[in-house]
């Protein structure tokens, strides 16, 4: 019998008149428990009630601001000595016991206890189901949309004070699945959990691979570059307060509380940035270097100040290496067709790897096509990580360029970019560095590791869509032909001969994205005031706790498992197409990326076409986390795995 049947009003059998000493039959049973359950508050169709709680902050140390929580394998006895509960282990049939926390108060969402929803799921998300609970449509229009996630019935919404008046009963000191006040004294000790469970080599200075990156002094210790010292700023953040500085993290969508997870194709914007925008178009406006009125000095000044604040964030030595451009791709291809054109001929060739975007792909593969040069591929190992030994392989006096990404967009690699530009440099070859995924995540030094070029996007690192930004060496700036021709990047013209101004003015023709400069300059100023080093430990911690819990469920497949990753969880979950995932988490707010990401050779080097991408960045919660591994062990329990 099918929960539709068992919640059905259907007519209650007259009992009465019968026998008093007659059996009841099971029928009879199942029509009053019907009455039953019909006579009780409208559930959620679906059976799920995931709303996340409001929670007070407690960030005491950077571990304790992952929402107060650490991952519930605290359940260990000696990792909590102090406990005198016992508590249910682990059963196989609800996995995901291993990493929710009992209590809703403090950490982890509101979630229901999974061996009771059970009972009161029906979860065949199937076309016909789907198709079932749908509620009436509200226009006469038939029409599918064409965006495919708004074709799904909305769930019920929980009312916000139920939800509170349970969670107010609930004696969190009590909770055996977490460290007595919720608070992790030592964050050495939640790392050595993390080591255990991911087998990772414990390092002695620190336990974050990404903070390891050489000083200055280091790697260049006769340099006489002046480069703006950054502090370091270490100190927990306060998530909470984080979180409010991003006004679009209050929206709400089929009536749950939004959930970002696909940072890594976009990432919001502060409020900081959305008022600085503002400004400038209410006080400031004007085109650039050219007017004698204030408005110009205005904006030109808020322009150029923007250079400098990129500079300064990436540590590169002067604002005048700093070229501003449309993002990542439009960088790319300007290398390519400026300085790629001038260097690369016949014969040469450029390297690549595996894990690249298909804006590092495409406009290569364009200058082999217009040059007769070679395109060669840098393999990954089986976990996604770069073999050194076979790039060592590749170089030889043809290579003229090496361009590879920072972090892998699909997997969320980190590869061992300052390795391979000692490697290429050896050799005679420039490196170009995309820095689309890394900046947002890790400290980044262009001068430290030696980069020629280093390219990234301003929406990528919580500033405004259309704005990124160039880096090269001064000697490659300045010998390189110009891009584009026009207003701005001018200095003289006449019909017999053209002169250009000095870079980097010379590659912005025409009037640039002036205000969402500006914006870039607001984000990353915003990122220096929490500090990168306190986000990347965060973010750290939260992909650990995340990678671990997304484990749980059965059949569902991590794709990209290197030691050294940064936000990206791409995964598979068998039985299940990747955008019907999509679909149901949408459903609860909850809003990854699902598809090829636009790299599909890495994809494809996995066997798979198509990953379901959650995407972290430091305003996302363990609560988050938890909401997205619960609505997945629900939709594993509808479709059962069998390996």
């Amino acid at each position: 019998m099918t929960i539709q049947q068992l919640t059905s009003n259907q007519p209650t059998a007259d009992i009465s008149s019968g026998a008093p000493d007659a059996p009841i039959s099971e029928s009879l049973i199942t029509q009053l428990a019907a009455e039953f359950f019909s006579a009780l508050p409208k559930q959620n169709p679906q059976g799920f009630n995931f709303d996340l709680p409001s929670h007070q902050p407690q960030p005491r140390d950077p571990i304790a601001a992952l929402s107060g929580r650490v991952p519930a394998i605290v359940q260990q006895t000696n990792l909590n000595p102090a406990s005198t509960q016992h508590f249910m282990e682990p059963t196989s049939d609800h996995p995901e016991r291993r990493i929710l926390s009992s209590a809703p108060v403090i950490g982890g969402a509101n979630t229901p206890d999974p061996l009771a929803a059970t009972h009161g799921l029906d979860l065949l998300f199937t076309p016909s189901a789907v198709v079932q609970q749908a509620a009436p449509a509200t226009t006469s229009s038939n029409a599918q949309s064409s965006y495919y996630f708004l074709d799904l019935p909305k769930p019920d919404v929980v009312n916000p004070q139920t939800v509170n008046t349970q969670s107010a009963q609930v004696d969190v000191l009590k909770n055996p699945y977490a460290f007595d006040n919720f608070h992790v004294t030592d964050d050495h000790q939640l790392r050595s959990v993390l080591q255990d469970r991911n087998d990772k080599p414990a390092t002695a200075e620190s336990g974050y691979y990404f903070l390891q990156s050489p000083t200055v002094e280091t790697a260049h210790p006769h340099s006489n570059l002046q480069i703006p010292a950054k502090t370091q700023n270490d100190q927990p953040i306060d998530i909470l307060q984080i979180r409010k500085d991003f006004p679009i993290l209050q929206e709400r969508v089929n009536g749950k509380q939004l959930v970002w997870l696909d940072n890594a194709a976009t990432t919001h914007k502060p409020k900081v940035v959305i008022d600085r925008i503002s400004y400038f178009y209410e006080h400031e406006n004007s085109n650039i270097h050219r007017a004698a009125h204030e408005l110009a000095a205005r904006a030109s000044d808020a322009y150029e100040h923007a250079r400098e604040v990129v500079a300064r964030f990436i540590g590169a030595p002067a604002s005048k290496n700093i070229v501003f451009v449309r993002g990542t791709t439009e960088g790319i291809n300007l290398v390519a067709k400026s300085w790629g054109k001038q260097n690369i001929q016949a014969g040469d060739e450029i390297i690549v790897s595996h894990l690249e975007h298909h804006a590092n792909i495409v406009p290569w593969f364009q200058l082999t096509q217009e040059t007769g040069a070679k395109l060669r591929v840098i393999p990954v190992d089986d976990t996604g990580q770069i073999q050194i030994e076979e790039f060592v392989k590749l170089l030889n006096p043809r290579t003229k360029l090496v361009s590879i990404t920072q972090v892998s967009n699909a997997l969320g690699t980190v590869t061992p970019t300052q390795e391979i530009i000692a490697l290429a440099h050896a050799a005679g070859v420039r490196v170009l560095i995309d820095g689309a995924q890394s900046v947002s995540h890790m400290p980044t030094n262009v001068t430290a590791l030696d980069a020629d070029f280093f390219v990234f996007s301003g929406h990528k690192v919580f500033g405004p869509t259309g704005i990124g930004a160039v880096y090269a060496k001064s000697e490659l700036l300045d010998t390189m032909p110009v891009w584009e021709g026009g207003g701005n990047m001018i200095q003289d013209v006449t019909f017999e001969n053209v002169i250009y101004q000095p870079a980097p003015n010379k590659f912005e023709a025409g009037t640039g994205n002036i205000a969402d400069a500006v914006g870039l300059g607001a984000a990353l100023e915003y990122v220096e005031s929490i500090g990168i080093h306190n986000i990347a430990r965060y973010e750290h911690d939260l992909l650990e706790y995340g990678q671990h819990a997304l484990q749980s469920v059965s059949g569902l497949r991590l794709i990209g498992t290197a030691l050294n990753k940064a936000s990206v969880m791409s995964f598979t979950l068998a039985g299940y197409e990747t955008e019907e995932v999509g679909k149901i988490l949408n459903q609860y707010g909850i809003a990854v990326r699902t598809g090829h990401h636009c790299a599909q050779p890495i994809l494809r080097r996995f066997g798979v076409e198509r990953t379901v991408r959650p995407s972290l960045a430091f305003y996302n919660t363990t609560e988050e986390i938890d909401l997205l591994v619960s609505v997945l062990h629900q939709l594993r329990r509808s479709k059962p795995y069998n390996s």
